[in-house]
């Protein structure tokens, strides 16, 4: 269990979170949801090490992890896929997989971009392209790989369709429940907050730092107020009918 505690952090004199707690079973998808600067990007950069929280601990499996320390959180079995992608456009497919395994011997990492390529089949003809030359979704499968080079048994993804085309939304999805459905853990944050909720186990609503409310997916999907305020739909769409609308043709997205 991927655990938070009590979260504080921020940049410079600005508080981001404020006692922020959640946390994320193994073969679940986690999702939060809220308004930009709600705190989503900030969380997913304390738990894999790239923020130092100023209160709080993070554990793994009851273990504390150091705090601001990527390397720890890698060694933990974190994988944080950031948003943007941010691969290295100068180097081959290959060589940004390999990245991702830095501290595995050569074997080791073989081994690894084969498992890598059965879950993401599109990238095996251009292991040896430019990651520049890529599409954008082609860029995030890349990014959702090197990630996966780790091994990780939990994996933090910040934004994972922002700029695709619904279609290649539709497989990036694919790819998350095929992960949960292989036992990894999943946080996710993701600007389609009903697509997000609608394959979330667990969501949970964050404003201003703290989280306000909590849920399976469907729930947070059937609030309200959730509806009006986060996912850009106003209550008079919020009834059962409109509500089974959403399910089956989120349903249909994901087939």
């Amino acid at each position: 269990m991927l655990e938070l505690t009590g979260i504080r952090a921020g940049y410079d004199s600005g508080e981001v979170l404020r006692g922020l707690s959640l946390s994320v079973p193994p073969a679940q998808i986690v999702a939060i949801v809220g308004v930009n600067g709600a705190g989503k990007s900030t969380t997913l950069k304390v738990i894999s090490g790239l923020l130092r929280a100023r209160d709080g601990v993070v554990t793994v499996d009851g273990r504390p992890l150091p705090g601001g320390s990527a390397t720890e959180a890698v060694r933990a079995g974190i994988a944080h896929v950031p948003e943007g992608r941010q691969v290295f456009p100068n180097m081959t497919v290959r060589e940004n997989l390999q990245l991702g395994a830095y501290e595995a011997g050569k074997k080791e990492t073989g081994r690894r971009i084969d498992a890598v390529i059965a879950t993401l089949p599109e990238l095996a003809p251009r292991l040896g392209a430019y990651a520049g030359s890529l599409s954008g979704g082609q860029q995030q499968m890349l990014a959702i790989g090197r990630g996966l080079m780790s091994d990780p048994r939990y994996l933090l993804l910040d934004e994972p369709s922002l700029g695709l085309a619904p279609q290649v939304t539709r497989r990036v999805f694919d790819v998350i429940i095929q992960l949960r459905d292989a036992g990894k853990g999943v946080l996710l944050v993701e600007q389609n907050g009903r697509l997000a909720l609608e394959v979330a186990g667990q969501a949970m609503l964050l404003e201003r730092g703290a989280v306000t409310l909590t849920g399976t997916g469907g729930e947070l999907l059937a609030n309200a107020d959730v509806i009006e305020r986060y996912l850009g739909v106003g209550t008079a769409m919020a009834g059962a009918s409109r509500q089974q609308e959403w399910t089956r043709a989120l349903g249909e997205a994901l087939i």
